[in-house]
This record gives structure tokens, C-alpha cells and sequence, in this order.
């Protein structure tokens, strides 16, 4: 269990630091908001969260794009059913692309395209990953979902929000926003192709 979920959230937010530096107006958007509500003496805890809905944006957003695992942990079919006119067999085991799902433009607009502005509009303001809007699941649904929700939901705002709050961050190797690669490598868990590379830079006191 934690093996399982220290690479599941290194690599939600290994993809959330790449997303932010490729799109530096996003970047800069999100720093400014972590760094209004939190001073510079302080350190960000749990009891900011609730007044950083770009961050928490943000990280819905990585999730949309990168959920860590792309077909969820395999389940099986306990007895025969029909699903939109398929017929599956008793024992089945059944995948559940939620890569797909989540870039399905019938549902996103611009879906290929990391908006984390998004999730803040009316009509997905209140889409949460918790198992309820099935266009958004990237944790699954139901008695079987992922049971690290809860820790995932207080990590990686703390984690990504304080690298912002106490760094400012450049590629590294002099590389451009536009030259990075945003490939994907498909596997049980979804990682980038080529790691990032970035570089902390301690802002002034």
C-alpha cells in the first residue's frame, strides 16, 4: 500500500510541475495565489487549503490528463450483464480506461488542452474526483475505489503548494517551456516518457 502510494502521487505530481512549468501563465497564476494566502514566514498547512481552489483546480486538472493509473486496478464482472449493449460474461475482468474518459471531448472542451480554469467555471465547479461524476473518476467509483483518496486529497496540495510557496523553479539544461516533451509512458502506472528536470531557486527574503 504505501509503495503503491508514494508512485502514484510522485508521479501525479512530477506531471502537475511539468503542466505548470509548460504553461508558464499557469504557473504564475497558481505562485501568486499560494503566495497571497500564505506569507512568506509561514508554511502552508492543511487549514489554507480550503482558500487555494487554483491549486486544488489545478490538481483536478493533472488527474483530468495524468490520472496515475490509466485503466484503474482491474476488477471483475461477479455476475453476466449487459452494458450498452454488450453482453459480459460472469467473471469478465473488466479495464476502465479512465485515460480516455477523462479526454473524452464529448465531455471537455478543448479536452487535450491542461485548463485548470476549468474547474472553477459553473457547470464542473463542483466535479470532485470522490467517485460521483463518472466523466471524472480517477480514482474509480464505488466499494472498490482507491482507498488512498484521503491521503492524496491532503498530500498533494501540500506538497505541490509548498514547492511553489518556497521555490521559484526553472527547467533544467536552459530548456524553453515550448521545447518540452509531454509524452507519456503507458504502463500500470502512468509516467512521464522523458523525467522532468527542474531546478529550485530559493526566493529572497
Amino acid at each position: 500500500m504505501f509503495t503503491a502510494g508514494t508512485d502514484t502521487t510522485t508521479s501525479t505530481l512530477e506531471w502537475a510541475m511539468a503542466e505548470l512549468l509548460h504553461s508558464p501563465h499557469t504557473y504564475k497564476k497558481l505562485q501568486s495565489e499560494v503566495r497571497n494566502v500564505v506569507s512568506c514566514d509561514e508554511k502552508l498547512e492543511e487549514k489554507h487549503i480550503e482558500n487555494l481552489p487554483y491549486l486544488k483546480a489545478v490538481i483536478k486538472e493533472t488527474l483530468r490528463l495524468h490520472p496515475p493509473l490509466p485503466f484503474l486496478v482491474p476488477h471483475k464482472a461477479m455476475e453476466s450483464c449487459m452494458m450498452l449493449g454488450y453482453n459480459i460474461p460472469k467473471e469478465t475482468q473488466v479495464l476502465v480506461n479512465v485515460w480516455a474518459i477523462g479526454r473524452d471531448p464529448r465531455t471537455w472542451e478543448d479536452a487535450s488542452e491542461f485548463r485548470p480554469d476549468r474547474f472553477l467555471e459553473n457547470d464542473k465547479i463542483h466535479v470532485d474526483y470522490k467517485g460521483q461524476n463518472f466523466d471524472f473518476i480517477p480514482f474509480g467509483s464505488g466499494r472498490r475505489m482507491c482507498p488512498a483518496i484521503p491521503l492524496a486529497s491532503r498530500v498533494l496540495p501540500l506538497a505541490l503548494g509548498t514547492l511553489l510557496h518556497k521555490f521559484d523553479w526553472v527547467l533544467g539544461d536552459g530548456l524553453k517551456a515550448t521545447e518540452m516533451d509531454m509524452s507519456e509512458r503507458m504502463g500500470i502506472t502512468l509516467r512521464k516518457a522523458v523525467p522532468l528536470k527542474a531546478i529550485p531557486i530559493t526566493k529572497p527574503l
